[in-house]
């Protein structure tokens, strides 16, 4: 599935009760990566919610399923540089919503692992928040400990998905696992 907006983590045991679960609330395909599925919705929120609701129904689902990251943006790239400018262009969107609150980016990788290092990547789209908010006047700040928000950034090969989540969200949604 080329046009995946959410991305599913499964343990390792977990794969087939996952794919035959999932099935049942929307489009989904195995990815080239091991244990690890992508889904394409029209909402991916609400994805995440029904996931979240039949993960409750079924303990067996739920320890199945590690991770779900619902994209709230998603840009095809073909380089490091193509990558940087679309974040960029998102990240400056968000940067209001970012302005004088704590943040921290993580950024988890599938495929391109020499093009988008990822310590250096991370440092790079916090860097852009950091300048974004401070010529905004509001400053954000990084902090790893109980921030304000966290940017998550998924890439399957060529696709990448960016989703900014508030501390109320991942109270909220503990499939999330952004870190």
């Amino acid at each position: 599935m080329k046009d995946w907006n959410v991305v599913v983590s499964i343990y390792q045991d977990g794969f087939r009760r996952a794919l035959h679960a999932l099935h049942k609330l929307g489009e989904v395909d195995r990815s080239p990566y091991y244990n690890l599925l992508v889904m394409s919705a029209d909402d991916p929120v609400k994805l995440l919610a029904a996931i979240e609701q039949a993960t409750a129904e079924s303990p067996a689902l739920y320890d199945a399923i590690s991770r779900v990251a619902p994209a709230m943006r998603t840009f095809e790239f073909h380089s490091p540089q193509e990558f940087r400018d679309n974040a960029g262009a998102i990240l400056q969107e968000w940067a209001g919503r970012l302005a004088g609150r704590s943040f921290h980016a993580r950024l988890h990788r599938r495929g391109r692992h020499a093009d988008l290092p990822g310590p250096e990547t991370e440092m790079m789209l916090d860097e852009l928040v950091l300048m974004q908010t401070k010529a905004a006047g509001e400053p954000a700040r990084i902090a790893f400990t109980d921030p304000d928000a966290v940017i998550v950034v998924d890439t399957v090969d060529e696709r990448a998905g960016v989703s900014l989540w508030t501390r109320e969200d991942l109270a909220v949604h503990g499939l999330l696992k952004p870190d």
